[in-house]
């Protein structure tokens, strides 16, 4: 009986012992896991107040304002955005292959000052050349037996024949040629006279219309001619006919009406704040209706002295080269005149991408790698537009290929680039 009890107290004892090393090993792995996190949070809470630290806000508008809190913008009045480290790389940054840049066409230019002013476009339109209008008349009075040309509207060139006549006065102007040749190829050797009468003889015919080659026929052939062919005195669109075949024509009486294209007039309307852009004599930037890429220079010759009666209008007209005979008269056209020039910060507007949220360029800060860049415009005309804010002389900037670029970032990241900013 006694041994059981000391057998059941030893036991007792035994169990009380290991329950206790138990506990204190299990104290001793929660004090250990304890100091393990506290160690990390203080580990994170310093790794965080040091990227706090660290952290840069920008202002969008302006890359040169820069702190180390967020905020307004002391320039314009926006908040600021944090600043991406220069390790990492902004999630609107987009980085293209050479073969991306050739199709996309992207093309860059540095962001310098240039002349920029504003720009007032008024509408005008192409007209012939009244200077250079060719009116063919009858050198004799007949009967036309043939017309060559017998529709407006055509282009005949220089030389080409025009219309056959019949004419008493021309047939006996070759019979008089025809003598004093005969003449003077008998007796011309003897006699200087003669001479004299036929270069008489032949000058009559020249001024009758005949050419050089007409005469060096009939000196050749000795024969009159009852049909003369006369020919065309210039180059140009026919833009009138007053006679049919068979009809008798008067000396001196009108026939056909030739408008020479190689230069043709620019004719607007100005008003009295706009007549005050332009002088006689000026250079003045054109865009033609159906050539709008290409740029044409025309030479201001009249501005009317007076305005139109009853009305606030001032004629202007200039000349334009058509060398090439692409512009036709009737065609619609652009003037833009430029005044209150400055110097200032430009690009061209293509470079520029404009929606709802304002407008931005593609900056390049890398090989092929742009990033989009919000700015403020100011001047624009019909080439560059005026960069207020947002750039700094010397930025390298996408000018061709810019909407490509705005929509590759839209398809590759599905962000808006400029989502979150605006003015």
């Amino acid at each position: 009986m006694t041994k059981n009890i000391y057998s059941n107290g030893y036991n007792a004892t035994t169990t009380m012992k290991k329950t206790l090393s138990n506990l204190v090993i299990l104290f001793a792995i929660a004090v250990a896991l304890l100091g393990a996190c506290t160690k990390s949070t203080q580990d994170d809470h310093e790794q965080h107040q040091n990227q706090s630290s660290e952290a840069q806000y920008t202002c969008p508008m302006h890359p040169n304002v820069i702190q180390g809190s967020p905020g307004k913008c002391p320039a314009c009045g926006m908040d600021l955005v944090l600043k991406p480290s220069n390790t990492a790389r902004s999630t609107s940054d987009l980085m293209l292959t050479d073969s991306q840049m050739k199709l996309a066409n992207v093309t860059t230019q540095k962001v310098s000052l240039q002349s920029i002013g504003k720009t007032v476009v008024v509408n005008g339109r192409l007209v012939e050349n009244e200077e250079l209008t060719e009116v063919v008349s009858s050198r004799a009075a007949g009967r036309i037996e043939k017309l060559f040309v017998k529709e407006t509207g055509r282009t005949i060139k220089k030389g080409e024949p025009l219309y056959e006549l019949y004419s008493e006065t021309l047939l006996t102007l070759q019979r008089e040629y025809l003598l004093a040749k005969e003449q003077f190829d008998a007796l011309g050797s003897t006699e200087t006279r003669y001479k004299s009468f036929l270069e008489a003889a032949k000058r009559k015919l020249l001024l009758y219309g005949l050419t050089n080659a007409q005469v060096d026929e009939l000196s050749k052939n000795k024969n009159a001619q009852n049909r003369i062919t006369f020919r065309s005195p210039a180059t140009g669109i026919v833009s009138e006919i007053s006679i049919s075949e068979g009809q008798y024509v008067s000396e001196g009486g009108p026939l056909i009406r030739i408008e020479n294209t190689s230069t043709l007039w620019l004719e607007a309307e100005l008003y009295p704040s706009e007549a005050s852009l332009v002088k006689v004599g000026d250079q003045i930037n054109v865009r033609i209706s159906g050539f709008e890429n290409q740029a044409v220079e025309a030479t201001v010759s009249f501005l009317s002295p007076e305005f139109r009666n009853n009305t606030q209008i001032m004629s202007l007209r200039a000349s334009i080269a058509n060398t090439t005979l692409a512009f036709t008269p009737g065609m619609q056209a652009q003037v833009f005149f430029s005044h209150s020039t400055k110097k200032a910060l430009s690009l061209p507007v293509d470079a520029v991408i404009r929606d709802g949220k304002g407008a931005h360029v593609y900056i390049q800060r890398g090989h092929n790698t742009f990033r989009p860049q919000m700015v403020k415009t100011g001047l624009e005309d019909f080439e560059k537009v005026e960069i207020t804010e947002g750039l700094m002389e010397g930025d390298t900037v996408a000018v061709t290929g810019a909407y490509l670029l705005y929509s590759e970032i839209i398809l590759k990241k599905g962000i808006d680039p400029m989502a979150g900013h605006s003015h």
